[in-house]
């Protein structure tokens, strides 16, 4: 039966233009509600969900970030695919944090990629830091996606399914044809994929 239900929600998702992380932060949040109550979610009562809410919030304490989450994925599934017009599903809100980013020095960058010794992961980390990319945009990235005339990265499925532009710092390209003249059939995925590549010239 989930299955079923599981499948409603990410052709909804889908048909609404959600990105993959979306999709899965979403129907995560569905399971767990399913698995709060141990039933499916068209029997789930409007007070249980407000009871749901509450517990996350004050008993376990989820932080505004996650209840974002878990609002915004039990919202989405409620209205789209369950059609309910629940009160409740209008008013539930998370504050945003108002917190300050932890910006480390060039020295404490440095020491932490000193402590790297697989040449792959230097280099992949080595990007994501010097070009500020996250980490799934990092993944993503292939020999094509390098143009070292105007020395730019072309950055793929960005946040909101974007592409965008961004600078590509001379010592990191050189890190990258370091690293692909040794590892002529890999990428900066990390993931085990291999696809044929040259070393940059």
């Amino acid at each position: 039966m989930m299955k079923a239900w599981y499948e409603k929600s990410i052709n909804a998702l889908q048909l609404n233009g959600k990105g993959e992380r979306t999709q899965e932060a979403y129907t995560r949040s569905v399971r767990m509600l399913v698995e709060f109550y141990h039933k499916t979610p068209d029997l789930i009562a409007e007070e249980e969900l407000q009871h749901y809410f509450l517990h996350r919030r004050n008993v376990d304490q989820w932080s505004p970030a996650t209840l974002r989450i878990c609002y915004s994925g039990i919202r989405f599934f409620f209205e789209h695919v369950l059609h309910r017009n629940w009160h409740t599903l209008k008013l539930i809100h998370a504050q945003r944090e108002q917190q300050l980013p932890t910006v480390l020095s060039r020295e404490e960058v440095r020491r932490l990629l000193s402590c790297i010794r697989t040449p792959h992961n230097y280099a992949f980390l080595a990007t994501v830091y010097a070009c500020g990319l996250r980490l799934q945009e990092a993944q993503h990235l292939e020999i094509a996606d390098i143009d070292s005339p105007r020395m730019m990265l072309h950055i793929h499925r960005g946040k909101g399914s974007k592409d965008r532009l961004v600078p590509l710092p001379q010592a990191t390209l050189q890190i990258l044809r370091t690293h692909w003249a040794s590892q002529p059939e890999t990428d900066l995925r990390g993931d085990g994929a291999r696809c044929q590549i040259r070393p940059l010239r």
